[in-house]
């Protein structure tokens, strides 16, 4: 196990917003289809929720937007097809494509194949060629990426976590390890299994 404290200021940066900002998401869509969705109660209808795993409403290439006060683009998930189910109380969105802009600018992009919220928002999976990026408006600090097959977040707890290899881009620099966690709290990341890291000087070509 080897444990890189302090990665950068960049990947702090990104796991400061990029929890906070994806349960965001994911519960303002989880409420907005809500919202937008017939219950079906009424008198004789059944309080007891089914015991399939069927959703109970869906939407198809549809896109959520929030603002700001002063009226700038604040996030905006968009996604190939979403469904929620009501026996585990879970959103699930294919494709989705979620854009976040910070204060300062700075843009925040994932995706992946697919994304399932659990119902309060606190934990998101993201599967299958899951990429975080985030852009920094500063021209001095490199854009930060990290990658893998299963992207495990918990927003109340403030961690990343994955049980799969994953592949972490700074500018020129590359790590890679079987598996990972970052505190955003103690502000540690661990990169577990086989480590490896390529550093390369500013203005090389990986």
């Amino acid at each position: 196990m080897t444990t890189l404290r302090g990665f950068g200021r960049a990947w702090d940066r990104l796991t400061i917003y990029l929890p906070i900002i994806l349960m965001a998401l994911l519960a303002l869509a989880t409420y907005w289809l809500a919202r937008s969705t017939p219950t079906g109660g009424g008198p004789g209808s059944s309080s007891i929720r089914p015991s399939k795993h069927e959703p109970d409403y869906f939407l198809k290439n549809f896109s959520v937007k929030s603002f700001a006060g002063n009226g700038r683009l604040k996030t905006e998930i968009q996604g190939a097809e979403g469904y929620h189910y009501p026996d585990t109380d879970t959103l699930e969105i294919l494709n989705p494509r979620i854009r976040s802009y910070s204060e300062a600018g700075a843009l925040t992009v994932a995706t992946a194949k697919k994304a399932i919220s659990n119902g309060d928002g606190s934990q998101v999976q993201l599967i299958g060629d899951a990429v975080v990026t985030r852009e920094s408006p500063a021209k001095d600090q490199p854009k930060l990426e990290v990658s893998g097959d299963f992207l495990h977040i918990y927003a109340d707890e403030e961690k990343v976590k994955s049980d799969r290899p994953v592949t972490l881009k700074r500018g020129n620099d590359v790590f890679q390890a079987d598996n990972m966690e970052y505190d955003n709290l103690d502000r540690v990341l661990e990169l577990r299994g086989r480590v490896r890291g390529t550093l390369r000087p500013r203005g090389t070509t990986p």
